[in-house]
């Protein structure tokens, strides 16, 4: 069973170790953080709140049957009913659906819970899982863009209430 959730204060701990813990893992397919992400978490994880608050964006994490985070799914730049999606699995929880299943729960939460009528999203062409993912979950490619300075594609995917 997964389980999708808000972001809260109290997972701050958790995701950093989770963050830590992927680090090497997600550098091989997204840009890095770099050690200023980790150095500043807990400030980082408080601002990350208050936008959430303010309504410009949707933070998630996924948890595991067991409780564990092994993943996040965020909606970014949220504005006239649209916004981007961006998730991340970690390596354990790799290959399993896991991204699938979170993805599609998130994309059901924004038109059921937040009002969103479309998505966006981006994945780097040395990233065939993260773009399977977006297939599968219904998105559709748009255009070509540079993500940290690798090729990549934008995707969209229109959301049904």
């Amino acid at each position: 069973m997964l389980t999708v959730e808000r972001l809260r204060a109290d997972h701050a701990d958790a995701l950093l170790a989770f963050e830590q813990e992927n680090r090497a893992y997600f550098a091989r397919s997204v840009p890095d953080r770099g050690d200023a992400y980790f150095a500043g978490f807990a400030d980082r994880h408080r601002a990350l709140l208050a936008e959430q608050e303010s309504g410009v964006c949707h933070f998630h994490v996924v948890l595991a049957e067991l409780g564990d985070l092994v993943g996040r799914v965020n909606l970014v730049d949220v504005a006239d009913g649209t916004a981007e999606l961006g998730y991340r699995v970690g390596e354990r929880a790799a290959g399993q659906g896991v991204a699938t299943a979170a993805v599609e729960q998130v994309c059901h939460l924004a038109a059921t819970g937040y009002g969103l009528v479309a998505l966006t999203a981006m994945a780097t062409l040395d990233n065939p899982a993260s773009r399977t993912v977006l297939a599968r979950t219904g998105f559709t490619v748009v255009g070509e863009v540079r993500v940290g300075g690798r090729a990549g594609l934008r995707y969209q995917r229109r959301l049904v209430g």
